[in-house]
């Protein structure tokens, strides 16, 4: 049975244009900038769970975040959080640079095949009933303070007339807003305005540190609303969703979907520019597919290979929503102790010797599935799929982001396809399960003696003794990598046929694990090293 529950987190990555799912209004003229916004979004059925954070920088009198949301919410369904947890989602999904050193040609391994396998690895209530309507035909439908935040949850009969409320109450919106505000007007959405309490926000270089707020609400769409962040934008924005499901990875309905060119191996020189080369990647990507949103990651969330940090927690996926989204009403969780009985009731049958008859079997099931309809089994991290799309947009956009479900795919291990010419999986590919990442390899040849005659080239793992291992290396913070610093073709050491980027340089001795000629040219190269030893030296 097909279940859903989804985490979606949008990170902004432009200087001074931001992606966001609403906008900013404030009781000034002076200019309001977000430096990078997070939001996630988790769903299962039609239950969804959006948190969101927000560097925000500019004047605090009256300042509010405005978000259209589908249903009237009340105190009970919002919450403030901690930070943290947009960090490690993040952390997660990102693409990733690793180093490996080349193993000695001549050392012999009987398990080497078990090397290469990737791991799959609350607030005050105020009063809460709505206001009359006035001229403008908004009403606010309920009103209570969370944190340092007053929220109001409006409805409108139209978008002029919310555009004139919000300027009534002495709300300076971006301008333009109105034709941006109108067909989530006329789609029925409630608005979630949040105004900000000056006396409980505290200043941290000159930005206000804003609590993240989560709430939640029941809707049968699932979609993430981007085009009223462009009422805040001046240029192309940067949108990175994050969505975890049970078995399952996804992509976007309404746009072109593509996955990142992986697995390339890279020169030394990327070790301290790697986000200005990941972007400059991500655009030659974009350059060829223009309009695509392009998948960075597809895995599970309880594993990682090679990992930047600590999975996603129990306690972080909790925080975020998973609470919510699992939490059973009485009915459902009546409906959930039956299954449990009855799913016990058919394995305890497999070990009686009397077996029950197959039409018998065949209606515990049928009661087991109807059960299982009404209350699915909770989530876990081992049934978890965290899919990371990236999408690059200006104010040509037109619709929301639809997403869909897709199938699995694999790409970007250290996976050897070939063990003739030590290649390694290309691009991604369709699979039974997802283990697919963004992922850059910074490779050191074998620089010591070679004293056989049947050299293995092409091998990797960890540093030699005396050389630090500095870990993976995942590229954070993309709303302030450098572009068009790096060029690709400086950078690779192999070309990208499917962005027709030709390698200025190439890898020689077997360097290159996805290069047929280098592998012979390291053949060759270490049948000369038999003859004529070399002192190992320093790193390349």
């Amino acid at each position: 049975m097909k279940r859903l529950i989804t985490i979606a987190m949008v990170l902004c990555t432009a200087s001074a244009a931001h992606a966001f799912c609403g906008f900013y209004v404030a009781g000034s003229n002076e200019p309001m900038f977000n430096d990078a916004t997070q939001v996630v979004l988790m769903r299962k059925g039609t239950r969804t769970v959006l948190a969101m954070q927000n560097n925000y920088k500019g004047p605090l009198q009256d300042f509010a975040m405005v978000v259209p949301v589908p249903v009237v919410l009340h105190e009970g369904d919002v919450k403030t959080l901690p930070k943290q947890v947009f960090a490690d989602v993040e952390r997660m999904s990102a693409p990733r640079l690793v180093e490996y050193w080349e193993k000695d040609p001549c050392m012999k391994e009987r398990h080497y095949a078990e090397d290469r396998v990737a791991m799959s690895a609350q607030g005050v209530a105020e009063a809460g009933s709505a206001a009359p309507a006035s001229d403008t035909g908004v009403v606010v439908e309920a009103k209570f303070t969370v944190g340092e935040y007053q929220i109001e949850i409006l409805s409108a009969k139209d978008s002029t007339g919310l555009d004139h409320w919000l300027h009534d109450h002495e709300y300076k919106i971006p301008a333009g807003a109105e034709p941006l505000l109108r067909p989530y007007v006329e789609g029925g959405s409630k608005w979630f305005v949040a105004r900000v309490d000056p006396k409980k926000v505290k200043l941290v270089d000159g930005r206000a540190a804003l609590s993240p707020l989560r709430f939640h609400y029941d809707s049968d769409e699932f979609t993430l609303p981007i085009r009223l962040g462009l009422a805040n934008s001046g240029g192309k924005q940067d949108l990175i969703v994050n969505i975890i499901a049970p078995d399952q990875r996804y992509e976007v309905a309404n746009y072109k979907n593509v996955t990142i060119p992986t697995n390339l191996d890279v020169t030394d020189a990327v070790k301290s520019k790697f986000g200005a080369f990941y972007t400059a990647l991500y655009d030659r990507t974009i350059e060829k597919n223009p309009g695509a949103v392009v998948t960075e990651y597809a895995w599970g969330a309880g594993s990682c290979d090679p990992c930047p940090g600590p999975t996603l927690t129990p306690e972080t996926l909790t925080t975020l929503g998973l609470d919510v989204i699992d939490a059973f009403t009485p009915e459902q969780q009546k409906a959930r102790d039956a299954a449990d009985a009855a799913q016990k009731r058919i394995t305890d049958a497999y070990s009686q010797p009397s077996q029950p008859s197959q039409e018998e079997m065949r209606r515990w099931y049928e009661e087991l599935n109807a059960l299982e309809q009404v209350a699915p089994q909770h989530a876990n991290m081992w049934n978890l799929v965290l899919t990371r799309l990236h999408a690059r947009y200006g104010k040509d956009i037109t619709n929301d982001l639809v997403f869909k479900q897709a199938p699995p795919i694999v790409g970007g291990r250290e996976f050897v396809v070939d063990e003739d010419t030590r290649k390694l999986e290309q691009g991604a590919q369709p699979s039974s399960s997802n283990n697919f990442q963004g992922r850059y390899a910074i490779r050191h040849a074998w620089t010591g003696p070679i004293s056989c005659l049947d050299p293995v080239r092409g091998r990797w793992g960890g540093p030699p003794a005396g050389v630090e291992d500095t870990g993976t290396q995942p590229a954070l913070g993309l709303a302030f990598a450098p572009r068009d610093q790096v060029k690709l073709a400086d950078s690779v050491l192999k070309d990208i046929p499917e962005l027709e980027v030709r390698a200025a340089r190439r890898a020689g001795c077997g360097c290159d694990a996805g290069d047929p000629t280098g592998a012979l040219a390291g053949l060759v190269l270490g049948a000369l090293g038999f003859f004529r030893p070399r002192r190992r030296g320093a790193r390349q």
